[in-house]
């Protein structure tokens, strides 16, 4: 059984690995979509093709940061839950 704490937003984890090949299927769905609608003349799906393409490759470069920085962002099942921030040491990182 989990301990809750209602601090669960604040001290969420992402399953970063799954999000980063969601992503890449985006980036391939979008870049696809983006190159029928602009052949078949439908520009205004292009465009929105193109604006998907945009937003889904800023949040895989924000997914890649994440996952360069480490345990903080991509915790093993050897790193124990995070402390409430009301039960942290002031002095921890």
């Amino acid at each position: 059984m989990a301990m809750r704490t209602g601090s669960e937003p604040t001290t969420a984890r992402s399953a970063l690995r799954l999000r980063l090949w969601l992503s890449v299927w985006g980036v391939v769905w979008a870049i696809t979509g983006t190159a029928i609608f602009a052949l078949l003349g439908r520009i205004g799906w292009a465009i929105a093709f193109g604006v998907l393409w945009l937003v889904i490759t800023v949040d895989l470069a924000m997914i890649m940061r994440h996952i360069r920085q480490g345990p903080h962002w991509q915790p093993g099942p050897d790193v124990p839950p995070y402390l409430p921030p009301e039960h942290r040491d002031p002095r921890d990182p």
